[in-house]
């Protein structure tokens, strides 16, 4: 995509369909005139009396307890520097919706038109009644360190300018992780420092408040070395200046031990790298282009422990790590500020989490065998579901032995819990999906590539490294089509019924006359049948000439399943053919089965069908807990619809004893751990997060996830094609060009796994 291109882009995703991208959501009922006068007048007059007599119960009765402000007078915006507070805006609505997403704490952004900072100090204390937190972003240095450090002495709610902390703490967990596999002592390390603004002095103080001694460390800035001699620099940067005569850079690499760049890209060589101490430890945090390329510094040095800021590389310090979870521990007790010890205890827990063993839904995003702590693995994973259970408990614990915290936590279990049920607001499920993908892309056939919105998302599949698209259609159209999308990305694109097809179409022919020849099929009807790109598609993959099939945008489902039964048909030990769609809920991912083929499933085929659903959700890193959905509740009704149900579950439970499913069981208790515990505690689910629904029949588990979708506007992925012999997905019509991309990163996972069986089969069959 071109750099216009991309532009344009950004500009509509953050304009269309609403500009900016958060809103606010009403947390209460108001459908009511009674409910009406609950929230203002007169109801709202019995909090606010309650709020005047004790200040405290302003947590009890707003949202105060878990809002957080993002302030900013865009001075110093990512790489954009001064542009002011209004084009800071798209940014700090962007840091919200982290916020939200990874800790689920709300936000209001807040945008100050002053550069002064008395003004700008006067101004967040004025607003502070309104937050339980104040997040200081994109404020340039020195201001920002006055500000910071006058806000944190002069409010009594935690503050935190992340900018600083943020990279300092996540910078600081690797740099313990990193000192460990190189089995060498923070207090003896002689580190170099490249750039003197907010990040990099921040990290340096936290490198030096554990252990580092300041005469072991060099500070760069854009000038040189900072030496006592300098006169330019702030009393910040000058507590690192050293007593000495100035050396350049290249010099300073000589001998040590530790490089922290946070300062420009490709200013460091590989011969710096080579003058460096055995078993480096290189932190290039230039974005978008490191200090040194990281292909180029492995290859220099291979005993080098190495991170970047890039999310392509092993190890990045991304900041996500940590002020989402910092915010949330710190509000959780109410903690009055973000000291020190929390800061400490943070770090110390992102360093520790590394170093435990990975839940395989991690190993599955990223594509790993085993992700295990070593020098490509110091920090966790941003994706990792354990962070919101790890470092929030840790920052509240240090809150309270520290004396800051107002609101001491007593159950930890009850807390550790309530964290892990916030679970379900970040939605992190696509984005595990489109990373894992392009951990090993695939190719895949579009079957119908001259429809826009296949185009499209053939256009993002291409360019987000997903997979590898082959465009089946009219190459005139098609090409037209790419030129006003500006797809400028050289794609195959292939027409069936193009005399230039002749020899591959022939073969594809013969091919499928010999696989229907007894099923009344002659090599003239297949032809003809080749012409059509549903059996083209599918005799490509087939024949391994693409990995994995996507279709069914524009005709309907059965005529887009007819050429997949015939030519790819049943994986060998599958009974029937399923498809179950991921539902992207705020209570977490919710699979519904079977949405588009089995009509009226017996109770052997539902049980399959549960079966092939929960090795579905394995294959995305979800551990499922499955319901059997009915009308009836265990044995409740003796009707052939509720008793085909519960014969399932007993085949299920006599032959699978090791799959969480039970039922028969309506969904309201199946998705009510409460009522679920109560009513039924001898259930298999009691006190389990159901995220598996298996319906009874089609038109149910359909009109369910249909009814989902349109009604609650939430996202869909499938239908999912289970027990396929090979990687084909049918979209239902009309399917939007985000499904049309998600469901291409669900193929290519979906090709990977296959790919990884046969792979394990061929070395069975070898004695491997």
């Amino acid at each position: 995509m071109s750099k216009e291109s991309k532009r344009r882009e950004a500009l509509v995703y953050h304009a269309k369909p609403t500009p900016g991208k958060i809103k606010v959501v009403p947390t209460k009922k108001y459908s009511s005139q009674r409910d009406l006068a609950l929230a203002y007048s007169p109801g709202v007059a019995e909090p606010c009396l309650e709020i005047a007599k004790d200040k405290e119960n302003v947590y009890k009765y707003t949202t105060k307890g878990n809002l957080v402000a993002v302030i900013s007078n865009g001075t110093a915006v990512l790489g954009l520097g001064d542009i002011g507070p209004e084009a800071s805006k798209p940014v700090m609505e962007g840091k919200a919706l982290l916020f939200k997403i990874f800790a689920d704490l709300d936000c209001f952004d807040i945008e100050v038109d002053t550069k002064n900072i008395e003004e700008f100090i006067q101004t967040v204390k004025n607003i502070a009644p309104t937050f339980g937190g104040i997040n200081l972003e994109d404020i340039k240095a020195p201001e920002a360190f006055e500000i910071e450090r006058r806000l944190k002495e002069e409010l009594d709610i935690p503050v935190m300018h992340d900018d600083q902390h943020g990279t300092a703490i996540i910078s600081s967990a690797a740099l313990l992780n990193a000192l460990e596999l190189a089995e060498k002592f923070i207090h003896d390390v002689k580190i170099v420092v490249s750039g003197a603004g907010s990040a990099a002095i921040s990290c340096t103080n936290l490198y030096v408040k554990l252990g580092a001694r300041p005469e072991n460390i060099m500070m760069f800035d854009i000038d040189g070395l900072i030496t006592t001699s300098r006169t330019d620099l702030g009393e910040e940067q000058m507590r690192f200046a050293r007593d000495m005569e100035p050396v350049s850079l290249s010099e300073a690499f000589k001998g040590a031990d530790v490089f922290l760049g946070l300062s420009a890209g490709n200013i460091v060589s590989p011969e710096m790298l080579l003058s460096m101490n055995t078993d480096p430890i290189v932190f290039a945090m230039a974005n978008p282009t490191p200090e040194i390329d990281y292909d180029v510094a492995i290859a220099t040095r291979p005993d080098l422990i190495m991170a970047t800021g890039r999310s392509d590389h092993p190890n990045q310090v991304n900041n996500v790590l940590g002020f989402p979870f910092i915010f949330r521990g710190a509000l959780d007790v109410r903690a009055t500020k973000i000291n020190e010890e929390m800061k400490m205890a943070a770090t110390k827990a992102i360093a520790q989490l590394a170093k435990e063993p990975v839940p395989e839904q991690v190993n599955i995003a990223y594509g790993e065998t085993r992700l295990a702590f070593g020098r490509d693995y110091i920090i966790p994973k941003p994706f990792d579901p354990r962070l919101i259970a790890t470092i929030p408990p840790a920052v509240a614990r240090a809150a309270m032995e520290s004396g800051v915290a107002k609101a001491p936590i007593e159950d930890w279990q009850k807390y550790e819990d309530q964290l892990l049920g916030r679970m379900g607001h970040d939605n992190k499920i696509v984005r595990l999906l489109i990373n894992r993908a392009r951990m090993n892309p695939k190719r895949i056939v579009f079957a119908e590539a001259d429809n826009i919105n296949v185009l499209k998302a053939a256009q993002i599949v291409q360019e987000e490294g997903i997979g590898i698209p082959i465009l089946l259609g009219r190459k005139d159209t098609i090409e037209n089509m790419m030129l006003e999308l500006d797809f400028d990305q050289p794609c195959l694109i292939i027409d069936p019924k193009a005399d230039d097809e002749k020899v591959r179409r022939d073969h594809y022919a013969h091919e499928f006359w010999k696989l229907r020849q007894r099923k009344g099929v002659t090599e003239f009807d297949s032809e003809k049948y080749i012409r059509q790109r549903n059996y083209y598609a599918a005799m490509m993959v087939k024949l391994g000439d693409a990995d994995a099939l996507i279709t069914g945008v524009a005709q309907s489902y059965p005529r887009s399943v007819t050429p997949m039964m015939e030519i790819i048909g049943r994986a060998p030990g599958v009974l029937k053919v399923a498809t179950t769609n991921l539902m992207v809920t705020e209570r977490g991912p919710l699979f519904i089965s079977d949405t588009s083929i089995n009509i009226n499933p017996d109770s052997t085929e539902l049980a399959k069908i549960a079966q092939m659903t929960d090795r579905t959700a394995r294959m995305f890193g979800i551990t499922p807990a499955t319901a059997m959905i009915s009308y009836a509740n265990f044995g409740s009704s003796s009707h052939p619809h509720a008793t085909k149900v519960t014969e399932a579950v007993k085949y299920l439970h006599r032959y699978y004893p090791d799959m969480i499913v039970d039922g028969e069981m309506q969904t309201d208790f199946a998705l009510n751990q409460e009522m679920l515990a109560e009513k039924f505690p001898f259930s298999k689910l009691a006190g389990k997060k159901v995220n598996t629904l298996i319906f009874p029949n089609l038109e149910s588990a359909n009109s369910t996830y249909k009814l989902l979708k349109e009604l609650n506007g939430i996202d869909s992925i499938g239908p999912i094609m289970m027990g396929m012999q090979k990687p084909v997905h049918i979209l239902q019509l009309n399917a939007s060009v985000d499904e049309i991309v998600n469901m291409s990163a669900v193929a290519v996972i979906d090709a990977q796994q296959k790919e990884k069986r046969e792979k394990e089969r061929m070395q069975r069959q070898a004695g491997i």
